[in-house]
């Protein structure tokens, strides 16, 4: 289904607990934020954002390579749901799913308010051009990005 020629016009309006699967899936704006790397501090729970990207994420789209069997190379891998969204810590304040999930409108830079899946590149919001996959990354540790730079929109 393309969202943007769907019947149910500006569905991503709606409450996420009202939205069809497929609809849930069509929320994601293609950052790749939610695909990079996140250090935990065991005595804190003070989470560290890294430029560091699964495997799977394509670098130059913010893609999954194989997002359908994704749990399979990567077991650790989350499928975010309505309810879980909001148990999630470290998503950033961009995410759809989070903004949905909150209530907030989506950005004017999202794919369904504009029409273009590129514009979220352009922006800057996504990985695009500041991610390193961890194939090549070495320790996580020396990855951490201050967090308003995961954050910027």
């Amino acid at each position: 289904m393309d969202p943007l020629s769907a019947p149910a016009a500006r569905f991503w309006d709606k409450p996420v607990e009202q939205l069809s699967r497929e609809e849930w899936e069509a929320l994601c704006d293609g950052c790749g934020k939610c695909c990079l790397h996140k250090l935990e501090d065991e005595d804190t729970g003070e989470v560290h954002h890294t430029n560091v990207a699964c495997r799977l994420l394509d670098l130059k789209t913010a893609r999954c390579a194989d997002y359908r069997y994704r749990k399979t190379f990567v077991p650790d891998c989350l499928r975010l749901t309505p309810r879980l969204v909001r148990e999630v810590p470290w998503l950033p304040s961009t995410c759809a799913y989070r903004l949905r999930a909150d209530g907030k409108p989506l950005p004017d830079w999202h794919y369904l308010e504009c029409g273009d899946r590129e514009e979220v590149h352009r922006r800057g919001v996504s990985v695009v051009g500041r991610a390193i996959s961890e194939i090549l990354a070495g320790p996580l540790e020396e990855h951490i990005v201050p967090t308003r730079d995961f954050e910027q929109s």
